[in-house]
C-alpha cells in the first residue's frame, strides 16, 4: 500500500498506481470548490496522476489560481473542438482577457455572427455534459509538428521548431488533438460554468472568478481597454511579431535591433500624443493624473510625458502621494490585522485636496515630506508655487479614484492609465497573461534594485493582485486615456535575468509550483543582449540603466524598499 499524507497531518493508505482523481472523494482533502489537480511533494501535477510511491498530497480546487488556470485552459479545449464542429474549416484564436473572460477571434469563410456564437455555446455545453476524456500523450517533436501540420494548425507546426528537448506532451480529447501550455482537467465535464458572447467581430469566454468559481459574474463592457488591445494586435502585425515564433524568428534572423527601434518609437509618438492633447487644453487641465497596476513602467512613462510636455511649453510638478500618508499609528488595518498602505485610506485626502486647491489657485503651500523609517511626517516640508506654464502631476495606486482629487472638478482633471497589455502570445490556444509579464518585470526589478529573492516576490504577489483589484481595476474605464507599456520584445530582454532567478528556487519550497510555470513559458522566448535597450526605455526601469535614474539613486531607492513598510507599486 502507498501511504499518503494530506495537509492536516492525516494519513491514507491507498492502493499503487491509485489515480488522484479516484482518491480526492474518498479523502477529507477540506476543499471548499470542485477539485482541479493536486500538489504531490510540492509539486503539481493533474487528476490522472497515478500515485506510486510515499507521499505529502494537497488538493487545488477552483478557488486557487493554479485551479482556475486548469479550468479555463479546459474551457478554452472545449471551446476550440466546438467552433471547429460547427464551422469546419474554422480558426480560432484566443487573444487576451477582457470583461471577467478571454476575447478570441475565429477565422473562417464568412464573419462570425451571433447565431454563429450562440451555436458554438450550445455545442460546448453538448461536449461538457459528454464529459469526453482528455488524455496526455508524449510524442516526438519532429511527430507533433508532423500532426499539426497535418491539421492545418500550422501556428503550433513554428512554434515547436524552437522547442529544445526532443519531446513534447499534447492533450488529446476525441478526434483533437491539441497543445496546451499547462495541466487539464481529466474531462470535459469538469467546465460547468461558462457563457460564450458574440463581441464583434470575435467573443468573449467568459469564466467564473476564484472568489464565486460556481457561478458568473456580471458582465462589463470595457471598451477603452478592449480599443488598446485592438490597437496593440494591429501594431503586433505592423513590426511582425504577433506570438512567440514570430519573435524568434526576428531574433533568430539578426533583426532584433529593428523590432526595437520601431516599438521604442512607437512609445514616444504615443507619449507626443499624450502631451500634445494636454498642452492642447491647458487652460482646463490643472492635474494630470497617472495610475496603473504594479510593474507597469509608471514611472518611467511619467518622465517621458513630463520630457515631452516641456516640449510644449509647459513644465509640470510633480507631487508624491507617499508624502501625503497618514502617520503610522493611523494607517488602516486590513482584515488580518496589517498595515494596509494601499487603502486611500492610508492617505490624508483632505489635506491633499487642500493644498491641490491651494496650488492650483497660485497659492504657495508647504508639500509634506513622509519619513518612512520614523512612519510619520518629517519636520521639514518643501514649498511649491505653480507658474502660468506649470500644472501638476500626480501618479500613484490611486490616481483613477475621483475620492481621491475630489475637489477638483472632473473638467480640470487628465486621468492616464497605463499597463502592460501585451499581444503576444505563445500560439492560437495559449496567452500569455500581461499578469504574467507584469510578474516577471517586477521578479526581475526587485532582485536587482530592492535586494528581493524570487521567493519573497512570488510569496507577495498575491497581496500585489488583490490591491490591484480594489484599488486599480474598478476604475480603468474612467480614464481619458490608455498607455500600453508592452514592448513586443521585452519577454527576450527579461528572460535571462528571470530564469537564473527562477532556477534558484528549491521543489520543496512553496513558491516552485509557480516558479516552475513560468520558466516553463520562458522556454519558448529566444533570449536578447540587454545592451541594444535604449536608455529611455520603459524596459530600463526593471533591468536597470535608465536615463531617468543614477544608479546611486537605484541603490538608495533599494535601501529604502527594505527598511521600511512602504508597499512598492
Amino acid at each position: 500500500m502507498t501511504t499518503i499524507t494530506l495537509p492536516d497531518g492525516s494519513k491514507h493508505s491507498v492502493e499503487p498506481g491509485t489515480t488522484l482523481e479516484s482518491l480526492a472523494p474518498a479523502v477529507p482533502h477540506g476543499c471548499r470548490w470542485p477539485v482541479m489537480a493536486a500538489k504531490v511533494d510540492y509539486d503539481l501535477r493533474e487528476l490522472t496522476y497515478r500515485l506510486d510511491h510515499d507521499a505529502r498530497v494537497e488538493f487545488v480546487d477552483l478557488g486557487s489560481e493554479d485551479g482556475m488556470r486548469i479550468y479555463r485552459r479546459t474551457g478554452i479545449l472545449t471551446l476550440v473542438m466546438a467552433a471547429r464542429e460547427v464551422l469546419q474549416g474554422c480558426r480560432v484564436m484566443i487573444q487576451h482577457s477582457l470583461s471577467n473572460g478571454l476575447y478570441g477571434e475565429i477565422r473562417w469563410r464568412r464573419p462570425l455572427t451571433e447565431a454563429h456564437v450562440k451555436a458554438i455555446e450550445e455545442r460546448m455545453h453538448e461536449i461538457v455534459r459528454a464529459d469526453k476524456r482528455i488524455v496526455r500523450k508524449s510524442l516526438a517533436v519532429s511527430d507533433a509538428i508532423e500532426l499539426f501540420r497535418a491539421d492545418g494548425q500550422m501556428d503550433k507546426v513554428r512554434l515547436l521548431k524552437y522547442r529544445k528537448s526532443d519531446t513534447v506532451n499534447i492533450y488529446q480529447c476525441g478526434w483533437l488533438s491539441d497543445y496546451l501550455y499547462g495541466y487539464m482537467a481529466p474531462s470535459t465535464g469538469y467546465v460547468k460554468t461558462f457563457q460564450l458572447r458574440h463581441y464583434l467581430p470575435g467573443f468573449i469566454l467568459e469564466f467564473p472568478r476564484r472568489s464565486n468559481p460556481e457561478e458568473l459574474p456580471r458582465y462589463v463592457e470595457q471598451g477603452k481597454l478592449a480599443a488598446v488591445y485592438f490597437e496593440a494586435e494591429k501594431w503586433g502585425k505592423v513590426v511582425g511579431v504577433t506570438d512567440a515564433a514570430s519573435l524568434n524568428d526576428v531574433i533568430g534572423a539578426g533583426d532584433v535591433d529593428a523590432l526595437i527601434q520601431m516599438v521604442e518609437a512607437l512609445h514616444e509618438k504615443k507619449v507626443a500624443q499624450i502631451a500634445d492633447v494636454i498642452a492642447s487644453n491647458r487652460d482646463r487641465i490643472a492635474v494630470v493624473l497617472i495610475a496603473g497596476p504594479s510593474s507597469s513602467g509608471k514611472t518611467t512613462f511619467a518622465q517621458r510625458l513630463r520630457v515631452q510636455l516641456r516640449v510644449n511649453g509647459l513644465n509640470p510638478v510633480p507631487i508624491s502621494l507617499d508624502d501625503y500618508f497618514v502617520d503610522r499609528a493611523d494607517t488602516p488595518r486590513d482584515e488580518h490585522g496589517e498595515y494596509d498602505f494601499e487603502s486611500i485610506d492610508a492617505i490624508d485626502v483632505p489635506l491633499l485636496n487642500e493644498h491641490m486647491t491651494r496650488m492650483i489657485q497660485g497659492e504657495e503651500v508647504e508639500v509634506p515630506v513622509f519619513d518612512f523609517l520614523a512612519g510619520k511626517r518629517a519636520p521639514r516640508s518643501r514649498p511649491i508655487r505653480l507658474e502660468r506654464d506649470q500644472m501638476l502631476i500626480i501618479e500613484g495606486i490611486h490616481g483613477l479614484n475621483d475620492k481621491l482629487t475630489r475637489s477638483i472638478p472632473m473638467g480640470r482633471k487628465f486621468k492616464i492609465y497605463a499597463s502592460a497589455l501585451t499581444h503576444l502570445n505563445i500560439d492560437d490556444h495559449n496567452r500569455i497573461p500581461t499578469t504574467d509579464v507584469r510578474m516577471l518585470r517586477r521578479l526581475v526589478r526587485d532582485n536587482l534594485f530592492r535586494g528581493h529573492s524570487a521567493q519573497e516576490t512570488i510569496r507577495m504577489w498575491p497581496k500585489v493582485r488583490a490591491g490591484e483589484e480594489r484599488n486599480i481595476f474598478p476604475f480603468q474605464e474612467t480614464t481619458d486615456v490608455m498607455f500600453n507599456t508592452a514592448l513586443a520584445y521585452e519577454l527576450a530582454v527579461l528572460k535571462p535575468y528571470a530564469e537564473e532567478l527562477l532556477d534558484a528556487i528549491r521543489p520543496d519550497e512553496p513558491e516552485y509550483v509557480e516558479a516552475k510555470r513560468l520558466r516553463k513559458f520562458l522556454k519558448y522566448i529566444l533570449p536578447v543582449e540587454a545592451a541594444v535597450i535604449p536608455p529611455n526605455s520603459i524596459m530600463r526601469e526593471f533591468i536597470g540603466g535608465s536615463c531617468f535614474y543614477s544608479e546611486v539613486a537605484e541603490l538608495a531607492v533599494s535601501q529604502e524598499a527594505t527598511t521600511s513598510p512602504r508597499v512598492w507599486g
